[in-house]
């Protein structure tokens, strides 16, 4: 198997993990906040912010320097549209998502505070969930879109 082939392999084997680690992360995150318990958040929200930190950021980082790299092997120019298009999208993507990780943090503590002093859930905690929530979808739908982007290749 040759160089571009392994590189092609690493980049579809990295968006595969960045999807559907950011898929199960926002599910399962969203599913403990709609149930309101403190403690459960707070549990979830620390094991989603290791997710984070162990498979979608090192996944972030392969599939920009593999997606670039496959580019230049293959002789696309970067003045294609839809290879300019993936780029910026890839650019919305990691500007909602780096808030996203912020405000996870962010819900953990809070939900742990509230949970270690038997209080509700704070407004403080509701708003964070609010915008980690509506943030989350203009990334989802960017990667939804360089998908199809990758795949079509429009001219």
């Amino acid at each position: 198997m040759n160089a571009y082939l392994i590189v092609k392999w690493i980049h579809v084997l990295s968006s595969t993990l960045l999807f559907g680690t950011g898929l199960g992360i926002a599910f399962f995150l969203w599913m403990a906040h709609r149930r309101g318990d403190a403690k459960s958040i707070a549990d979830t929200a620390r094991t989603v912010v290791i997710a984070d930190a162990c498979f979608t950021a090192p996944a972030v980082v392969v599939q920009l320097a593999s997606g670039l790299w496959l580019a230049q092997a293959a002789g696309w120019p970067y003045s294609l549209l839809w290879l300019r298009m993936a780029l910026v999208l890839f650019f919305v993507v990691g500007v909602c998502w780096l808030p996203v990780l912020w405000l996870q943090v962010r819900a953990r503590n809070l939900a742990r505070d509230a949970a270690q002093a038997g209080t509700p859930l704070s407004p403080a905690y509701h708003r964070a969930m609010r915008w980690w929530f509506w943030l989350g979808w203009p990334a989802f739908l960017s990667v939804l879109a360089i998908f199809w982007l990758m795949i079509a290749k429009p001219a």
